[in-house]
């Protein structure tokens, strides 16, 4: 029988060789030629192969002779197979000759609590809704929706951003000045360029903060001034003594202190913007989140000509997605976009898919039903911290996913974040969001992605790590990055 050879990837995959005066059948051949790529490995463990009649018609076969050779390497162990599923490649070739091992470290013990900041919830991801706006949006986007993507992102999704800013958020936007980017860094990278472009050089940010805020901000050439955060906020009289023009702060609930932008404060930021001639980069960190007031509008509402609004949904939804916005004054649109012509928005149809998520409702509906789930997280974290941690005074609790845990002088906080990790548990220690240890003793605990039962373990790992700090020397900081945002 005559073996076309039509497919390059697979007739270069498989050589069936001679069929040797006759003798060697062809499902044998086609056996000994999978089993070859599998030894050699061609085919790797867990690599699907092609459904039978797919390949008969690729190598110009029957059917039959497909199913002979793969039944074979099942019984021979090289292959596996289930209902419903594809058959794959169950066997992997030694990588290497036995010789002298290596000392092995020891290994890094797993995470059985995570009470470090950064995540939401990931068991409570919507999945099945998730799943209906991507079919949705699938099987409705037009061609054009499939070509090359506009930088700017979808006008769909802009136009959604900006009605949903508007209503949930008090802000003073439309779709012309909101662009989609893959998170808060991806955003600030691109307003920190075009404020470069704009001739400003000097940026103010929060201390302590979030460092990856720093990092972009160098990144894209401007000189870094940090300005103390204390129980109002960012201290807009230091700011004033800076060069700075532009400032990153989180209004609505600042990370890591959990503070909130007194209004005082507010209105003082504003006038200086004027006053320099400056600019506003407002963080929108954690603001869905808020439990005992009503939510905080965003400051770009007081003075849109002067602020630029940061959000994402990677706290409220997962960071997995890596959808967010960006809302420019209207005046700075085109300069912003000049700035990063290289900047690639999210994928299309991602992008589709959180806009029909919202016009929906659901995700207004999956924040709600977080807000009451994190509210009674936070209170059950609270109340254990006081029964079991009765030294400590827990502030930042007002919103957010994480609370600070203060600690009497002298504790060592980064011997119970060691002590901490090796007993499974992760935390972090404030002096981690800033460049200098400081008097002040805190943790920076997160309660986002924890469940509610195992909070009171998580504690009691705390409690004994709080009276017993690791012995062994420093090493880096088990959660120093609360993540994309």
């Amino acid at each position: 029988m005559a073996v076309s050879r039509t497919n390059l990837a697979w007739a270069t995959l498989l050589d069936l060789g001679p069929p040797e005066g006759g003798r060697r059948r062809l499902h044998d051949r086609l056996a000994h030629a999978l089993r070859a790529a599998i030894r050699d490995g061609r085919l790797t463990e867990g690599a699907a192969v092609p459904p039978s009649r797919a390949l008969a018609e690729e190598l110009g076969c029957s059917r039959w002779v497909v199913t002979e050779a793969y039944g074979q390497l099942l019984a021979e162990g090289y292959l596996s197979a289930r209902v419903g599923s594809a058959t794959r490649v169950s066997w992997t070739p030694d990588a290497a000759p036995p010789g002298p091992r290596a000392p092995r470290e020891p290994a890094r013990p797993a995470v059985r609590y995570d009470l470090a900041p950064g995540l939401p919830d990931l068991r409570a991801f919507p999945r099945r809704r998730w799943a209906d706006a991507v079919r949705a949006v699938t099987g409705s986007a037009v061609h054009y929706d499939l070509g090359l993507p506009d930088s700017a992102g979808h006008a769909v999704l802009r136009t959604t951003v900006a009605q949903y800013l508007r209503r949930s958020r008090g802000a003073d936007t439309r779709a012309a000045s909101v662009s989609v980017c893959a998170g808060v860094t991806d955003a600030l990278v691109r307003t920190c360029r075009a404020l470069r472009a704009e001739g400003i050089a000097d940026l103010a940010v929060e201390q302590p903060g979030w460092g990856r805020l720093r990092d972009a901000a160098t990144s894209a050439g401007l000189r870094v001034h940090p300005v103390p955060v204390d129980h109002d906020g960012l201290r807009v009289d230091d700011l004033a003594r800076t060069p700075a023009r532009a400032v990153v702060v989180g209004a609505a609930h600042q990370f890591p202190t959990g503070t909130v932008l007194s209004p005082a404060r507010r209105a003082g930021l504003v006038r200086w913007a004027r006053d320099v001639d400056g600019f506003v980069i407002e963080d929108d960190y954690d603001a869905e989140f808020r439990y005992d007031h009503p939510p905080v509008a965003v400051m770009q509402g007081m003075e849109p000509g002067r602020v630029f609004l940061l959000g994402s949904v990677s706290k409220t939804l997962s960071p997995a997605l890596g959808l967010g916005w960006l809302v420019a004054p209207l005046a700075l649109t085109p300069a912003l976009r000049a700035a990063n012509l290289v900047a690639a928005a999210p994928p299309v149809l991602d992008q589709l898919a959180l806009a029909a998520f919202i016009d929906r409702g659901w995700y207004d509906a999956h924040l709600r039903a977080a807000r009451r789930r994190f509210r009674s997280r936070r209170d059950l974290l609270v109340r254990t911290l006081g029964a079991q941690v009765p030294e400590g005074r827990v502030a930042g609790t007002a919103a957010g996913l994480h609370i600070l845990l203060h600690l009497p002088d002298g504790t060592d906080t980064r011997g119970t974040v060691r002590a901490a990790a090796a007993a499974g548990l992760r935390l972090a220690d404030l002096d981690d969001y800033r460049p200098d240890r400081s008097a002040g003793r805190a943790l920076v605990l997160g309660y986002g992605n924890i469940s509610d039962a195992e909070i009171p373990p998580a504690v009691a790992l705390l409690r004994e790590a709080l009276g017993s700090p690791a012995a062994s020397p420093p090493t880096p900081a088990t959660a120093k990055d609360p993540g994309d945002r």
